[in-house]
């Protein structure tokens, strides 16, 4: 027996009547998708981003309006926030004010071991921002002799962070001495009033200080200050990725620049801050590197160094795996992403 021939015509309408089914489901899947599926988010409106007077990027950026600029086609607006210190930021961060907060290493870790959702994503400088200061009619010399003493601290902070670590170091239990929370504003001036016999400062306030009032610095170690970090909220991170990467690529044009213009960067310091040129001077130039910016190993390393002391002081629950918070922290795809 001879075998049947398929009839073309047939097999060309079967085949197109598969087809149509397909593109019939296809359809189907695409609706089903564009109603059910994951919704891209809105476009965003606004950008809030912090600026202090410790984080000198964030004064060019704001002087200039280079991140306004690059935002501009998005239709994204700009708003900018004081912080007063990482207190205030962490604070702004947790509560939703702002979207991206500048504050030291070691205290972007406390805050996001206590609950905090926030990524540190870029390093705006390596400072020696704070030191122990007394005024300049002190007898004190050495941190020992502060047992029995006020000393004013911003808790939440670097000076306070150094603070606790110098005294650790020099065989002071916490106990010994009264800490006096103030801002780091008014920890100068309780210093300088004879309110307090000692400060754990911040620059520009503490250059300004001795320069201005003849404070003398007791204690020093750049090792016990943690970098100055660039968080962002997770949730933001994740819904606006672009954005991140705008802010930083921002922030990069104003690392360089300041690297370039040091003269024009320490104008802008002083005019911002409200400081003497020679104040601005000395914080940017003597006490600020701004060489590294790409978050990574170094800072993982130095906060790892710094961790213990939140735990022995209990500033966060005993038991917290601090090794795996600091992972949780460091961010550095963004900036690697910019920086080849």
């Amino acid at each position: 027996m001879s075998e049947a021939k398929p009839d073309s015509k047939s097999f060309i309408k079967s085949n197109a009547g598969i087809a149509t089914i397909a593109v019939l489901a296809l359809a189907v899947l695409g609706v089903a998708f564009k109603f059910f599926g994951p919704k891209p988010a809105p476009a965003l409106k606004e950008v809030t981003v912090d600026y202090a007077y410790y984080n000198p990027s964030s004064l060019v950026l704001k002087r200039f309006g280079w991140l306004e600029d690059a935002l501009k086609s998005s239709g994204t607006e700009v708003k900018w926030v004081q912080s007063a210190g990482s207190n205030r930021a962490l604070e702004y961060l947790s509560g939703g004010s702002v979207n991206f907060g500048s504050t030291a290493g070691l205290a972007a870790l406390l805050s996001k071991a206590n609950g905090n959702p926030i990524k540190a994503v870029y390093v705006y400088s390596r400072p020696e921002w704070t030191a122990l200061a007394v005024s300049k009619d002190s007898k004190i010399t050495s941190v020992e002799e502060l047992r029995g003493k006020k000393v004013a601290a911003t808790k939440g902070t670097d000076p306070y962070l150094f603070l606790l670590r110098s005294l650790q170091k020099h065989g002071v239990k916490k106990s010994e001495v009264e800490i006096v929370h103030l801002q780091h504003a008014d920890g100068r001036a309780a210093l300088e009033k004879g309110d307090v016999d000692a400060w754990a400062g911040l620059d520009p306030h503490l250059a300004s200080s001795q320069l201005q009032a003849g404070s003398k610095l007791i204690y020093r170690n750049v090792a016990f200050n943690t970098y100055g970090f660039l968080n962002v909220n997770e949730t933001f991170a994740k819904q606006h990725p672009e954005v991140v990467r705008t802010v930083i690529e921002s922030y990069e044009k104003a690392r360089k620049w300041i690297l370039a213009n040091p003269e024009e960067a320490a104008k802008i310091q002083s005019e911002e801050a409200k400081i003497s040129i020679e104040v601005a001077k000395l914080q940017l130039g003597e006490r600020t590197d701004f060489s590294n910016p790409v978050i990574g190993k170094e800072h993982i390393d130095a906060l790892t160094e710094a961790a213990p002391i939140l735990l022995a002081e209990e500033l966060v629950k005993t038991g917290t795996d601090l090794n795996k918070v600091i992972a949780e922290l460091i961010d550095s795809s963004f900036v690697q992403a910019i920086i080849k």
